[in-house]
């Protein structure tokens, strides 16, 4: 079996945006003008394609990325519909590591908005090529040029306009194309005829002053074309759609388009710039892993006849099939029927059947080829992070990295017959989402639920209850509070136990100091192991304790910072030495150094200046102008730092960093102060010290004032 479509006529993209920016509804257009389906779905009226889950539909929210495959000009798209709520930002950035290119959604009213930071944020990280669209422009208070600046403004100055709209709110007839300069107007059946036409005679003007930025903005990224259009020479389309690719490509231009996908304007001319200027699977860089075998740096291209690799970036529970692995294929073919083989786990899994996903529909394939995207039917021990690939030569890719959950909540089944089910769908729900993570409190023996956010956890009691049977009581939602130090300490302690027969002995002196901000990208000691949050630096000489009792003592400091010693909160941003110690050549043991390390570390947390940690989030508040002044005098009373104020349209927005603890509820508040029309968004942005009149309430209420 050949593939159907070669490489170069491949797009792998997202579409990302700020909730309600117009993604699910743009996808929509998307299967529609490609044939995919034959009527479109609304996300007001409940039946869009890609939110097909009971709950995405009630709320009128993206909450899972949703794969759809469709074909337009001879191009095959494997298209990614990601959520635009924080709360389900893990989709967002999981999405980007596996995708080539991404269409970013802009509400033409607000331009724009801090989720649509966020993802800009993510897509740099991932380093992903990007084309704009400004979409809703028939909505009153919409605005393309205010919405542009505001992308230069707060994302990239590299973003030329492409296109400008024929007209604004009711007026938004079309669009003008600026490199071909011809009018574009959407007519018959949901706009599926595109009409094109000269450009009106008063928007001329503004569209050759425009054409001139973004011919100069191609010029200057090609050193061929720099000196023509120097010398003032006329430089072709086709040549200049050329520079604008590998422009593109290269992340040193972001074309902006024009429309608005629910009047069925502009989405054909999206379709053609993904075409003209998102990269293909071949396009892109190789892919860059290590050999485990020799911990050196390898890399796969994106070849049929390359071995095989492929990434898996989501787990999904399906009703019918069971567990699903999405996974890109970067190299190499793999084939239904044969064995997998999981290097990060070194284990072999049979793949019985491999499916190509439109929404929640499953159309089995018998061979993925490099550049695709597919899931794999009921593989057991596959996770998210998890490498595939071709057991003779054995890669691993970089793992995906993902926010630490902010909130948290008690969860208890209400019958005993909903305790061991709980157990159970809890577990596939952490496994499907890495933000939401699960723990038993020691002391009361309660089970505890983290994520992003009072609506993620929210949808995860839902899913429990819907999808797996499962009633349960919930607590009120808590902040995930942090713990770290600000100076630094060292501690010896021996750990000694003598019961007659064989006795325990464990020596160590360890060193604490802060963790600088982690850097993936930073060079550590060799002797150094690093990840976010923690660094452990092996500075034995001369054998003083043997090299088998090394990992115990990593072991025991990390379980001494799963509770801190300020109010029993985890511990992150420490740094952790090991630099003497001692041994007993019958006595001495992995648990007895484990000990020794722990309770060294806890004496060393005790002098090393311990501190509270709280979550700041990132808020916008949007209301009318009368109220200005309530919000941010109610802002400032929840120790929130006012940032920036702006005008949209006829409204202002505040900007504020507000700690989360103060944020519970501020929606229902917000409604009474605004009268109903005041809206917000908040988002996780960094972990910042407890004030101490705060943390002494904090420490009072989680240890009862012992």
């Amino acid at each position: 079996m050949q593939r159907d479509y070669p490489l170069e006529r491949v797009r792998n993209f997202g579409i990302i945006a700020h909730i309600d920016a117009g993604k699910t509804t743009t996808s929509e257009r998307v299967l529609f003008y490609t044939g995919s389906q034959h009527d479109i779905g609304e996300v007001h009226e409940g039946d869009t394609t890609t939110d097909w889950m009971e709950q995405e539909r009630e709320r009128g929210i993206t909450i899972t990325a949703a794969a759809i495959t469709c074909f337009w000009k001879g191009t095959r798209f494997n298209i990614i519909d990601t959520p635009g709520h924080i709360d389900f930002t893990v989709e967002v950035k999981r999405s980007l590591r596996v995708l080539d290119g991404a269409v970013v959604v802009f509400d033409g009213v607000a331009g724009v908005e801090p989720q649509s930071e966020t993802n800009w944020r993510y897509a740099e990280e991932a380093a992903v090529p990007r084309i704009c669209f400004v979409n809703k422009l028939d909505r009153t208070g919409a605005s393309f040029e205010r919405s542009y600046k505001s992308i230069l403004d707060r994302l990239s100055k590299k973003a030329v306009r492409m296109q400008i709209p024929i007209g604004e709110e009711a007026k938004h007839e079309g669009v003008i194309d600026l490199l071909k300069m011809k009018a574009y107007y959407f007519e018959g059946n949901m706009g599926n005829l595109v009409i094109e036409k000269d450009i009106p005679d008063n928007l001329r003007a503004d569209a050759e002053k425009y054409r001139a930025e973004l011919v100069e903005k191609i010029a200057e990224s090609d050193e061929a074309l720099i000196n023509d259009y120097l010398e003032g020479k006329e430089i072709s389309l086709d040549v200049l759609k050329l520079a604008l690719r590998k422009a593109v490509i290269a992340n040193t231009i972001f074309p902006v388009l024009a429309g608005s996908a629910l009047k069925n304007k502009g989405v054909q001319l999206v379709l053609d710039a993904v075409v003209d200027f998102l990269p293909s699977p071949l396009d892109i860089k190789a892919i860059k892993g290590i050999d485990p075998r020799s911990g050196e740096e390898v890399e796969r291209h994106a070849s049929d006849s390359e071995p095989f690799s492929a990434l898996a970036f989501k787990l999904q529970s399906d009703p019918f099939v069971g567990q699903l692995t999405f996974f890109r294929v970067y190299s190499g073919v793999i084939e239904s029927g044969t064995y997998l083989y999981n290097s990060t786990t070194e284990e072999k899994e049979r793949l019985g059947r491999i499916v190509r996903l439109q929404a929640n529909q499953r159309e089995d394939v018998k061979k993925v080829f490099a550049g695709e995207i597919a899931a794999a039917v009921g593989l057991k021990n596959a996770k998210t992070s998890h490498t595939f690939c071709d057991e003779a030569n054995p890669i691993i890719l970089d793992r995906i990295t993902f926010p630490e959950p902010v909130i948290s909540l008690r969860i208890e089944p209400k019958t005993k017959a909903d305790q061991e089910k709980m157990g159970m769908a809890l577990k596939r729900l952490s496994d499907e989402d890495p933000t939401f993570k699960i723990k038993s409190d020691q002391e009361t023996g309660e089970t505890v639920i983290m994520g992003m956010g009072e609506l993620h956890l929210e949808i995860i009691v839902d899913r429990m209850k819907r999808e797996f049977s499962v009633e349960a009581n919930v607590g009120k939602p808590q902040v995930a509070y942090k713990e770290t130090i600000t100076g630094e300490a060292e501690v010896e302690n021996k750990y000694i136990k003598q019961t007659g027969g064989k006795g325990q002995y464990g020596h160590v002196k360890i060193k604490i100091k802060p963790l600088p901000k982690y850097d993936p990208e930073a060079k550590v000691p060799r002797n150094a192991h690093r990840e976010p949050g923690f660094e452990f630096i092996d500075a034995i000489k001369g054998g003083v304790i043997p090299q088998e009792f090394i990992p115990a003592v990593e072991k025991g400091i990390r379980e001494a910072m799963d509770r801190g010693i300020v109010a029993g909160y985890k511990m992150t941003d420490i740094s952790a030495e090991l630099n003497y110690g001692s041994y007993h050549d019958v006595d001495s043991s992995e648990i007895a150094y484990k000990i020794a390390a722990s309770q060294a570390f806890q004496e060393a947390a005790r002098r090393a200046k311990p501190v509270l940690l709280e979550p700041i989030m990132k808020v916008e508040v949007v209301m009318p102008e009368k109220f200005m002044g309530d919000i941010t005098g109610n802002l400032s009373g929840k120790r929130g730092q006012i940032e920036a104020m702006e005008d949209r349209g006829e409204l202002k927005v505040v900007r504020a960093k507000v700690p989360l603890s103060e944020m519970f509820g501020y929606v229902t508040s917000l409604r009474s102060m605004t009268e109903g029309r005041g809206s917000s968004t908040m988002e996780f942005d960094h972990y910042a010290i407890v004030p101490q009149n705060v943390a002494l309430g904090i420490i009072e209420a989680r240890t009862g004032g012992k």
